[in-house]
């Protein structure tokens, strides 16, 4: 499930199995936790002994509250949201009251007043993490994450659209029917262009879309674009954006392929590592040949769309390696439901 999910509803929790948000989660209740005893503090030293006692209840309670949201996490997603925050506000009041008793000294015992007013300070600060990501998803809403996508999508089409016609051109007078197929591929590439891209694609589609591409620039390019294809077949069902491969690919092409004056190999490899899929793309690099610009589009692209899907769980780097250069990708294995 991405962390902003273009598909649900605009009042729904987040997914509490996103690192973005249990970070965040984290983050928000030590600065609501250090106002509190801000707020209750004359001078620095108290601050400091305010802060200690109150991080003795308030870490254990949200890092147990962090694991079981994320155990629950797909249970909640399927209440309506009152519900779901009831639920949440149930589960922090139960936490917070084990770990007082937990943290009692033996002999005294927690008074009616001093429960009451925990719960209160635990409902005033659940009350305000929902209400962060409540403006947060809002915020991101469908309309301008559709319109962001679009955007960054349509700087993708121009290149894409010149090379491709440029390849079938090639072949009008010379092959009839290799033109006519390539024209049908053209046509259902055009086609996944069109489809909604608000939402998330399985990896076996967006490997389809990327060999009708390669199967284009081949009949520009022939014997000189080799492709090594490196994909574990378990991975077909896993979520990906749309066109997350295909512009690396034509990146890889136009600044490793066609600058050199031999046959160049471009590498794909696809695998998993426990919850993670890694995505390695290599291809030549020609130091004379390079159009940094148009280069650093393409990948600030690719990384702005990684996290409108899935926030810091996805991540992107490049390294050079010997006379390569390297693409690396990782997201979270999310499984199509």
């Amino acid at each position: 499930m991405p962390s902003i999910d273009q598909n649900a509803p605009a009042d729904s929790l987040p997914d509490f199995r996103n690192l973005g948000v249990a970070v965040r989660i984290l983050l928000l209740g030590n600065v609501a936790g250090f106002a509190a005893a801000l707020i209750q503090s004359r001078d620095a030293p108290q601050l400091a002994q305010q802060f200690l006692e109150l991080a003795a209840v308030l870490e254990p309670v949200l890092l147990l509250s962090l694991v079981s949201l994320y155990a629950l996490s797909k249970w909640l997603a399927r209440l309506p949201y009152a519900w779901g925050i009831a639920a949440v506000m149930l589960l922090e009041t139960a936490w917070t009251a084990l770990v007082l008793y937990a943290n009692t000294v033996p002999g005294e015992a927690i008074t009616p007043l001093g429960l009451a007013r925990a719960w209160i300070l635990c409902a005033l600060l659940t009350a305000f993490i929902v209400a962060y990501f409540f403006w947060r998803r809002r915020a991101y809403s469908p309309a301008l994450t559709d319109a962001r996508l679009q955007a960054l999508q349509a700087r993708i089409r121009p290149h894409f659209l010149f090379n491709s016609l440029n390849a079938v051109l090639s072949l009008m007078h010379n092959d009839t029917k290799r033109a006519e197929a390539a024209l049908e591929d053209l046509a259902e590439l055009f086609r996944a262009l069109m489809q909604d891209n608000r939402r998330l694609t399985t990896l076996a589609d967006e490997l389809a879309l990327c060999r009708q591409y390669l199967n284009l620039e081949q009949l520009r390019l022939g014997e000189r674009l080799q492709v090594d294809w490196d994909v574990e077949t378990t991975l077909g069902d896993a979520q990906v954006p749309q066109l997350l491969l295909q512009p690396l690919v034509e990146n890889a092409i136009y600044h490793g392929i066609e600058p050199g004056a031999g046959p160049g190999a471009v590498l794909i490899r696809i695998s998993r590592d426990k919850d993670q899929v890694r995505l390695l793309l290599s291809n030549p690099y020609h130091p004379e040949h390079q159009h940094r610009a148009g280069n650093r589009m393409a990948l600030a692209n690719i990384r702005e769309r990684l996290a409108l899907h899935f926030d810091l769980e996805a991540s992107l780097a490049t390294e050079m390696v010997g006379d390569k250069f390297e693409i690396r990708i990782v997201l979270p294995y999310r499984r199509q439901e």
